[in-house]
């Protein structure tokens, strides 16, 4: 018994996309490949950060009170304003990219130039400012006390507004000199870097200081820091207090729980990579459209190609922006 075959299309196969299925050349089918998968595992991280979130979401930091900076205007607060203003730079440029690859559609070579030009730049211009994000949140503001428990105690005045570490510690009558196993105890250094006062100037400051109150890190059934009576908060210093903290790395961070720091280094970092390397590629891509390359080929593909790929940089940005500075 011979088996049936149903012969559809032009050329008589069942399939009968040959080497372009769906229209699309085998560089762009590539490339929507990479980008399933990427997209894929930036799911994967986003997730694990939801997760994360939720598990300690009493101590979870506010980003309204983390990224609060914006260059230039040391001293004001600006909460969210300049992570703003990046989303819209990487938006427009993608805009950008957009009329480049409609000029090349249209082989207009001067219009592509313009376009990928003002594309590159937003690029260099949102990789700047998170690199500049990246170094104020290392470097932090207003410091803080982490407990022998791990928790992070903050200060306030009584009129409940923020106040840095370096303000009220007393000053030291010699240079600060990290410990360590050979000029301290054995078993306790102070870790990674030298924070800039030691926790006996800071504990003899606050002491000295009626004015000032602990902030923990938790939050009550409103979503606001729990803060303590003056006696509560002499009790925490005195007794849970061990060491300072200035900034975020991946061990400590004075904003709140040490994950929130762990992985806004690890998305932001590995998203940044991506845009650094669409930077790189549009470069390259720019050059070769000077000179020419695709206007003798006949075609721009090359360009709608990489304008997938910074499209994608784009999207995931959007929910990495909502994820870590809206929800």
């Amino acid at each position: 018994m011979e088996a049936t075959v149903v012969k559809t299309g032009t050329e008589g196969t069942t399939w009968g996309g040959g080497n372009q299925p769906l229209k699309a050349s085998y560089g762009k089918m590539m490339m929507w490949f990479f980008i399933l998968s990427d997209a894929l595992t930036f799911s994967g991280f986003l997730a694990a950060y939801g997760f994360s979130r939720f598990k300690f979401v009493d101590a979870w930091p506010i980003a309204d009170e983390v990224f609060t900076h914006f260059p230039f205007l040391h001293g004001v607060d600006a909460p969210m304003y300049y992570v703003a203003f990046m989303t819209f730079i990487l938006i427009f440029s993608s805009v950008t990219m957009v009329l480049a690859v409609d000029a090349g559609h249209k082989m207009q070579q001067n219009k592509v130039i313009f376009y990928l030009f003002l594309t590159i730049i937003g690029g260099a211009v949102f990789v700047g400012s998170q690199a500049w994000e990246w170094a104020t949140f290392i470097k932090g503001d207003y410091g803080a006390i982490e407990t022998k428990g791990g928790q992070i105690i903050q200060f306030l005045d009584k009129e409940g507004e923020r106040v840095a570490i370096r303000d009220f510690a007393v000053a030291a009558s010699r240079d600060r000199v990290e410990q360590t196993g050979d000029n301290g105890i054995w078993y306790n250094t102070e870790g990674e870097y030298l924070p800039s006062v030691s926790y006996e100037q800071v504990k003899e400051g606050f002491l000295a200081n009626d004015n000032l109150l602990v902030r923990l890190q938790y939050k009550d059934e409103h979503g606001h820091h729990i803060i303590l009576s003056r006696e509560e908060s002499i009790a925490k210093v005195v007794n849970d207090g061990q060491l300072i903290v200035e900034g975020a790395n991946l061990r400590h961070n004075e904003y709140g729980h040490p994950l929130f720091a762990n992985f806004f280094f690890f998305i932001t970092g590995f998203h940044g990579f991506h845009v650094l390397t669409g930077v790189l590629i549009n470069i390259i891509v720019f050059f070769n459209v000077i000179i020419g390359t695709y206007e003798r080929r006949g075609s721009y593909e090359m360009v709608e190609k990489v304008g997938l790929y910074w499209h994608f940089v784009d999207l995931v940005w959007v929910f990495v922006f909502t994820f870590f500075y809206l929800v």
